[in-house]
């Protein structure tokens, strides 16, 4: 699995101009599932992502996780941060998830992250979707579960 996190002090999701998740301070999540992803990768993302110190503290330095601020998360699925582009013009998807497995996938990541406490709103899978955010620093990471599984 791959995403991409960007901290922010709101962020939301629209599909067909009706608001489907928003968010205020926490981060936002793009996630791409990739072909042989397990949920060991999900697993291991979400403690990433619950965890990762970057936030700041009193004197400005990153010492703080989503769970110490009690952050939220907006969670979108993004097959595209799988997409190849090293050859040719058009991007390739050979390495994406199947829709079926993604989505179960994805499901189990939110269920993950609930189940842990961490507030999580989303977009809705495979819709064509806008994503407005408020991006704090910026401050914005790319994670990979390196096939964990």
């Amino acid at each position: 699995m791959k995403a991409v996190i960007q901290r922010v002090t709101r962020a939301s999701v629209q599909v067909e101009g009706k608001t489907v998740g928003q968010i205020e301070s926490g981060v936002l999540v793009l996630l791409g599932v990739a072909k042989g992803d397990g949920e060991s990768d999900g697993r291991f993302l979400v403690e990433k992502i619950r965890t990762l110190r970057i936030f700041s503290d009193e004197q400005g330095k990153m010492n703080h996780s989503l769970v110490d601020i009690g952050g939220s998360v907006l969670l979108v699925s993004q097959f595209t941060l799988l997409g190849r582009t090293a050859n040719g013009r058009r991007p390739s998807f050979d390495e994406a998830a199947p829709p079926d497995e993604a989505k179960r996938l994805y499901e189990q990541f939110i269920a993950d992250l609930r189940n842990n406490g961490t507030r999580v709103e989303t977009g809705v899978f495979a819709a064509h979707m806008q994503v407005e955010l408020l991006n704090d620093g910026p401050v914005t990471f790319v994670l990979d579960s390196c096939g964990v599984s």
